[in-house]
């Protein structure tokens, strides 16, 4: 009405606009924005409604709600320890639902993409209803608190960060935002936070204060469902088949890994590289350097694309010198790349019986 007013009388200002209504409307009421405790009720009451129970316990949960709801000025709460009172036999399900209701009623109304509105919160609910469907239709195990959070950041972060947080699932091998365990320590623990530049945003500081927290959770199956915007791309998908039957052999018995030699030698280079990138991230969870089997796996890759030894070399010169031990010497003294490692543990702070082991081999 505002707008066709300005149109009918030429673009005017809002205050002659405010004061055609004034001649018309003589009680006005503001219809005011649902708060935290009306949403929380809301959501709640939107997970009893899809739920599979009774209708006439739905008609008395409702009842319960808008009641306690009326009381909510004495600070009377709608929460999930009211809502276990008003339904005693509710199932473990429902009450996780009721817990992630708790959790993410704040934020459905401080976010500015939602802002308590509730088509906006229906819709949400519904987005996450439907994911966790597909995480059951194709046997992923999601849990539907880490769904709902990782839905959140997409729905309401912005798109630059939220690539940046799947782009990190994508590349860690065990596909998890290790990245945010300080942060969100310290937000779940009202701490000060300092955040990169491109994740500084009062919406992410209260996102990193949700539980569950992230940073040690495989967020891969999250991803998976969540394909419409997020693809799971991990190296894996750059190889053929064959390249990742190797590396999958690979990763699983390192040991066995020089007997693929003839098989690896014949793989696009390309797909050698993926498969040393895979490798060298397992070897980095190593905390001793003797003969671990991920060694044996390191040299053979080397072997069959001589181009990646120098990464190898540059992997095992990294390792700090308490980890070496003088077993993995003679092992791979025989390496092309070998030499430039060895004359650098020389002049590190390594063992006397590593230094030995070198001594012995030189002089061989």
């Amino acid at each position: 009405i505002k707008h066709a007013v300005r149109q009918h009388f030429g673009n005017v200002d809002d205050d002659l606009v405010i004061n055609y209504f004034d001649k018309l409307i003589q009680i006005p009421i503001r219809v005011p924005p649902l708060s935290t405790q009306e949403v929380r009720a809301y959501m709640m009451l939107l997970f009893v409604e899809t739920a599979d129970i009774e209708d006439a316990i739905k008609e008395s949960i409702r009842e319960a709600v808008c009641a306690q709801l009326a009381k909510s000025w004495r600070g009377e709460r709608v929460d999930r320890a009211f809502m276990q009172t008003v339904y005693k036999d509710a199932p473990a399900e429902i009450i996780a639902r009721f817990d992630t209701a708790d959790r993410l009623a704040p934020l459905m109304v401080s976010a500015s993409q939602i802002a308590g509105n509730p088509r906006l919160v229906k819709r949400f609910l519904n987005a996450l209803s439907i994911r966790m469907a597909i995480s059951r239709a194709h046997d992923v195990g999601v849990d539907e608190a880490v769904l709902a959070k990782m839905l959140l950041f997409e729905r309401c972060g912005n798109p630059k960060v939220y690539d940046a947080l799947t782009a990190a699932v994508n590349n860690d091998p065990d596909g998890k935002p290790v990245f945010l365990a300080e942060w969100e320590q310290k937000a779940a623990a009202n701490e000060e936070l300092e955040l990169d530049q491109l994740w500084d945003d009062p919406f992410i500081r209260e996102w990193l204060a949700i539980t569950p927290q992230l940073a040690d959770i495989d967020l891969r199956g999250v991803l998976y469902v969540s394909r419409e915007h997020a693809p799971l791309i991990t190296p894996e998908d750059r190889l053929s088949s064959e390249g990742a039957e190797l590396l999958t052999a690979i990763l699983k018995i390192p040991d066995m890994a020089a007997s693929l030699h003839d098989r690896l030698a014949a793989l696009p280079r390309p797909e050698t590289t993926v498969i040393m990138d895979r490798v060298l991230e397992q070897a980095r969870r190593e905390q001793e350097w003797g003969t671990p089997a991920i060694l044996d796996a390191c040299i053979a890759v080397a072997k069959a694309d001589p181009s990646l030894g120098t990464r190898v070399a540059g992997f095992l010169s990294e390792r700090p010198a308490g980890q070496i031990k003088p077993g993995i010497v003679p092992k791979i003294s025989d390496q092309p790349w070998a030499a430039g490692v060895l004359d650098r543990w020389k002049d590190t702070d390594v063992s006397d019986p590593v230094k030995k082991a070198i001594g012995t081999v030189e002089k061989g």
